[in-house]
């Protein structure tokens, strides 16, 4: 008989994907995701590799089966690939992904195949590259297309780019996105913007763009066949009709996903957040650091953080509840 999982939060939901942050620094400002001039943690705040290798050990003792590498952007980590090579031998993961934005994957990808990581997610919001700089404020476009090149060179199994759809600002890429995804054999999934931490960059109610919205665009170009295909998170997806691309939708606006959530995050600096949209959470470095070694005391903590876990998130365009960036939060 298989052992059943340690993880099943308040709601009966089994708790089987951990979403692991290594740095909240980035090589990039987003729009959406960070202020211009950020104030990033100290170092000395932040997990040192052996206590990331720790904690995701305690996860995957507990049941995780599908662990993803976070930032900020997680290939500016110094050391990454040791922590790669560690995290991939815990026995009892399955799977070991990252979503980056792509820029140092021309000398990386192959190193992270190699090192045992199985899929990647690769962030791009515009295919011009005046636009691209202007979301990223300092983004070269050409650094993420040779990005994606190498990662499709190394031959990782799916890649899937991610673009957050902003009215006004990218809404009218849709058809271009989707398209390079399809004709390079690759998946996407369009984002709806998050109101996590406070900008100056727009306002986010006018910046609104439903995944709806976008599937209407798309499916007037498209033959959109439904799908129940899904890769442990919370894209729902479409097959492309004579393709082997499948689209997605991520829906935190418009389409709560919560009812099937079976992730929580953790913050670079070792923060359990159990819901992107609330501040629950748990210093898992006050554990780490004043008992190191004692898997079993972690352990304990985190089942019992994990009855903590809200139902639900509230987001709203119109409030900032949620004052951490998505780089503090982890991907």
């Amino acid at each position: 008989m298989s052992q059943q999982p340690a993880l099943i939060d308040p709601f009966g939901r089994s708790i089987n994907y951990l979403r692991l942050s290594v740095t909240d620094r980035c090589n990039l400002r987003c729009t959406y995701c960070m202020a211009e001039d950020m104030t990033f943690l100290p170092k000395q705040q932040i997990l040192s590799l052996e206590e990331l290798r720790d904690a995701a050990a305690a996860f995957v003792e507990l049941g995780i089966k599908k662990v993803r590498l976070t930032g900020g952007e997680p290939l500016i980590r110094r050391d990454i690939l040791k922590l790669v090579t560690a995290l991939s031998a815990l026995p009892g993961l399955n799977e070991l992904t990252m979503t980056t934005n792509g820029l140092l994957l021309p000398n990386m990808a192959k190193p992270l195949k190699d090192a045992g990581i199985a899929r990647l997610n690769i962030s791009i919001d515009s295919l011009k590259a005046d636009r691209f700089k202007q979301l990223t404020r300092v983004g070269e476009l050409e650094q993420v297309l040779a990005g994606v090149q190498a990662a499709k060179a190394a031959g990782f199994a799916r890649i899937k780019l991610n673009a957050v759809i902003l009215a006004g600002f990218n809404d009218d890429e849709v058809l271009d996105l989707a398209h390079f995804a399809i004709a390079n054999g690759l998946d996407i999934s369009f984002i709806e913007e998050m109101p996590l931490g406070e900008i100056s960059s727009h306002r986010r109610r006018d910046t609104q763009i439903t995944s709806e919205h976008i599937r209407q665009q798309l499916a007037a170009h498209y033959s959109l066949l439904d799908s129940a295909e899904t890769t442990g998170g919370p894209s729902r997806y479409l097959r492309v009709a004579d393709s082997d691309s499948k689209i997605g939708f991520i829906s935190p606006m418009s389409n709560n996903f919560c009812g099937s959530c079976n992730r929580v995050r953790m913050t670079a600096e070792g923060r359990l957040l159990l819901c992107l949209g609330n501040e629950h959470s748990l210093d898992l470095r006050e554990i780490l650091r004043a008992f190191p070694g004692d898997s079993a005391r972690l352990k304990r903590a985190i089942v019992e953080a994990i009855g903590d876990k809200p139902e639900r998130h509230h987001f709203d365009p119109e409030q900032v509840d949620i004052v951490r960036f998505m780089n503090m939060t982890g991907g």
